[in-house]
């Protein structure tokens, strides 16, 4: 079997679980959404107190669960970090920001898209447009540095999570809070949810999907071959929701579950996140596989992510079906911008290091 015919199946299993997962009582064109399930599990912890968006997610557990043991068995299990991560940790901040003005993740905007909703496609193209202006980025050098080793015990520290998360989840103590209403009270059964989710871990650790690392192949080496593993998610979607949830599938843009039709901040908000997965290596779900694998810079990003959910939700930035709220407009601007600077500012720091470097090879040579 070629190689893009493999990530085409890898990506088809995501696709089809997210489609089985919506189908099994999870929201509306939400079978998976990594943003929105980190967001939940912070309002589980208490980290914001928006009642309709709080519920300790299985399939995160699941996928840390899949992406960690596959790993180990395999050897790609490899515990290193030390890249930069506090930028990695505003960076995750950042997207997190974009993607619930958006309303979901990059997974999420694919799944939509297999669902008939038409404002992920707006959402698709501020993606792609964020991840073409973070490649210009990558073509001047940026980098945010060579990962190190680190202390092997720091590699067990989200498969360690994990496992506390799930006993949150089955015994439900008073401090851990659960949704009665809204999309947070929404889920699939644990145990389905939860070995669905080892399924998702297993396919994208071993495939290596990231939605960021398509996009960016084909616009900077003019290489698809993770593209068809994206492909493979929207298919698959799209025919389990034709079979499974046809009677949910809604062609268009309005009334649609989860989400708002202000064109403009889908755009925008996308254009912060594809901007954000460029610059971190990775988006969403890449992060949270890698941290299962044992990069703690991808760990930190991670943090980064659950921060902004709870940022978001704690001061009005987080949009609704209503739509988007001035507060999450002025967010959006603002993380464009930061995270720009933030991008030169790697770069000119890389270029004179760089320079110091040659200057000290030719005084030695």
């Amino acid at each position: 079997m070629s190689g893009k015919r493999k990530m085409f199946i890898y990506g088809g299993i995501v696709g089809l679980i997210g489609a089985v997962l919506m189908k099994l009582g999870n929201p509306g064109n939400m079978g998976i959404c990594i943003a929105c399930f980190w967001r939940d599990i912070a309002g589980a912890l208490g980290l914001h107190r928006a009642e309709v968006v709080q519920y300790i997610r299985p399939e995160i557990i699941g996928i840390i669960f899949g992406s960690f043991i596959i790993s180990y068995i395999t050897g790609d299990f490899k515990v290193k970090g030390g890249s930069s991560p506090l930028i990695r940790f505003v960076l995750g901040f950042f997207l997190m920001i974009g993607a619930l003005v958006f309303l979901g993740c990059p997974l999420r905007m694919i799944l939509r898209l297999a669902n008939g909703d038409l404002n992920a496609l707006v959402g698709l193209v501020g993606y792609v447009a964020g991840i073409f202006i973070g490649v210009q980025f990558l073509k001047k050098g940026y980098t945010l540095g060579k990962s190190i080793d680190q202390p092997k015990i720091a590699g067990f520290i989200y498969p360690i999570i994990a496992v506390i998360l799930l006993i949150f989840l089955v015994v439900r103590p008073a401090f851990i809070l659960f949704s009665s209403e809204g999309p947070g009270s929404m889920a699939a059964p644990i145990a389905i949810a939860l070995v669905l989710g080892a399924v998702v871990g297993i396919a994208l650790q071993r495939s290596r999907i990231c939605t960021a690392g398509g996009f960016r192949d084909l616009i900077l080496i003019k290489d698809s071959y993770f593209l068809w593993g994206l492909i493979g998610i929207f298919v698959f979607a799209l025919a389990g929701n034709l079979i499974l949830n046809f009677d949910k599938f809604h062609l268009g843009f309005i009334e649609q579950p989860v989400a708002h039709t202000n064109h403009l901040w889908n755009f925008l908000g996308m254009v912060l996140v594809g901007l954000c997965s460029v610059l971190l290596g990775g988006c969403p779900i890449r992060q949270t596989i890698l941290a299962s694998e044992g990069d703690t810079d991808a760990g930190v990003t991670v943090l980064g992510l659950i921060a902004g959910a709870a940022f978001a939700h704690n001061f009005g930035l987080a949009s609704s079906a209503k739509g988007v709220t001035a507060n999450g407009k002025f967010a959006v601007i603002i993380g464009i911008l930061f995270v720009l600077i933030i991008a030169y500012g790697v770069i000119v720091d890389t270029r004179k290091s760089n320079s110091k470097s040659k200057k000290e090879v030719k005084i030695n040579g």
